[in-house]
């Protein structure tokens, strides 16, 4: 059985614009207030995983890359999958973050001494 390291860090995960479900405008202030909170608190993550509609969140005109930057001014890494911002049509216009892969994607939350989805 692989060893897990409790010192190796956090990945959050994001598979949508909203957090919970229900109403979508209520998701999109919850997420928008996750991410100030979390780029204003100590300790930051590893990294952020961006996958299927949570991409858009990463694109130019969205409402919360303020904190997105300042999330990734702190090294945290912000993970694109390619398959979704090609779905998108976001390929070369993400404003913040970088274009990643299933492998990378995989790897990163493999090694993880903690993965939490939002």
């Amino acid at each position: 059985m692989a060893e897990r390291r409790d010192d190796a860090g956090t990945v959050f995960v994001l598979n949508a614009e909203t957090m919970g479900r229900g109403d979508d405008a209520l998701g999109a202030k919850l997420v928008g207030s996750f991410l100030r909170t979390l780029a204003s608190t100590d300790p930051k993550p590893d990294a952020i995983v961006f996958y299927n509609a949570a991409v858009q969140l990463l694109g130019e005109g969205s409402p919360h890359l303020e904190p997105l930057r300042a999330l990734d001014d702190a090294g945290v890494d912000l993970l694109a999958c390619v398959t979704c911002l090609e779905f998108y049509d976001l390929v070369g216009r993400i404003a913040v973050g970088h274009v990643s892969n299933m492998r990378e994607i995989v790897q990163r939350t493999m090694k993880a001494g903690k993965v939490v989805t939002v």
